[in-house]
């Protein structure tokens, strides 16, 4: 990959795992300079109970050619995030990418039951940490971010403004409408100052858990197909990894202030593709397909 980003410095904020690590790794592979934060370190794991830690995804961002700093930061403490920004600043005066990918209401989520019936505290965590760590970070790092004109705030969230469909869970389908709603209110206030914010989903995402949900791995993934036939239009998180990317390396990328985007529809304006050569379009696909009752059927797709 071209070494667009040289120089330029981001924070992905929540970037242990899924597409976080993968848009470190994305934003790395074209030179930046990335701070790549979570909870999960070596010998410590969060709440969250799985493998993976910050330290890798910072060794990634190196082996793809740029330069990984891990912090292990609770985005909900006010102070660990003040803290973090502090560190950038010191070294080096501004941030360029922003990232706001902290999520970790997986296992929280308790699909089709309404909202009497879900766990209250599950679902009160789960906005906690899917908006409040948003919120808390961007209070933060946006002072930092302004001080230059094309600064960009990338929301990382599931689905677009475009999709009003219910989610299949109350506090689920709150949460991610909300942060498409931040990046609107975001967007708004950042464009006096030159700089940028939009909201990203990716589609059917190949993360680490939901490859160990299928039993499979990135090598064997096609053959959970059979059990889950649209997950034959999956993607890796290298796909939205690349789409923000080549938002950041964008000089025009303000035309998209303010609005929800996905993977799938930058890849064809930008002619980025997944690992394996495609372009999958999920969100197309999911519109004609699977909304529709037709059969699986990937042709066209990707």
């Amino acid at each position: 990959m071209a070494r667009t980003l040289h120089s330029k410095i981001a924070l992905v904020a929540g970037a242990t795992r899924g597409a976080g690590r993968a848009i470190a790794v994305q934003l790395g592979a074209a030179g930046a300079t990335v701070y790549v934060t979570g909870r999960s370190i070596r010998g410590r794991r969060s709440e969250m109970d799985r493998p993976e830690t910050i330290e890798e995804t910072a060794e990634l961002v190196n082996a793809a050619g740029g330069q990984g700093i891990a912090i292990r930061t609770d985005h909900l403490d006010a102070g660990q995030v003040e803290a973090l920004v502090s560190r950038v600043d010191a070294r080096h005066g501004r941030l360029d990418v922003l990232v706001n990918d902290v999520w970790g209401g997986d296992r929280l989520t308790e699909w089709d039951k309404p909202l009497w019936e879900h766990s209250l505290d599950n679902g009160l965590r789960m906005l906690r940490l899917a908006i409040d760590t948003h919120i808390i970070t961007s209070h933060h790092a946006l002072p930092l971010l302004i001080r230059r004109p094309g600064g960009l705030l990338v929301e990382i969230t599931d689905g677009t403004s475009d999709n009003t469909d219910y989610r299949g869970s109350f506090f689920y389908d709150l949460a991610k409408i909300s942060v498409i709603r931040m990046a609107l209110a975001q967007a708004e206030e950042l464009r006096p100052y030159g700089c940028t914010a939009l909201a990203l989903t990716p589609g059917y995402l190949r993360s680490e858990a939901m490859l160990d949900r299928y039993g499979v791995t990135e090598q064997t993934w096609r053959s959970a197909i059979t059990g889950s036939p649209h997950f034959a239009m999956s993607e890796t998180p290298a796909y939205i990894g690349r789409a923000v990317a080549a938002l950041a390396a964008d000089p025009e990328v303000a035309r998209w202030s303010g609005h929800s985007l996905s993977s799938g529809g930058l890849a064809r304006v930008y002619g980025f593709t997944d690992l394996d050569g495609s372009q999958p379009d999920w969100a197309r696909y999911h519109d004609e397909v699977v909304a529709t009752g037709r059969p699986p059927e990937t042709t066209g797709y990707r």
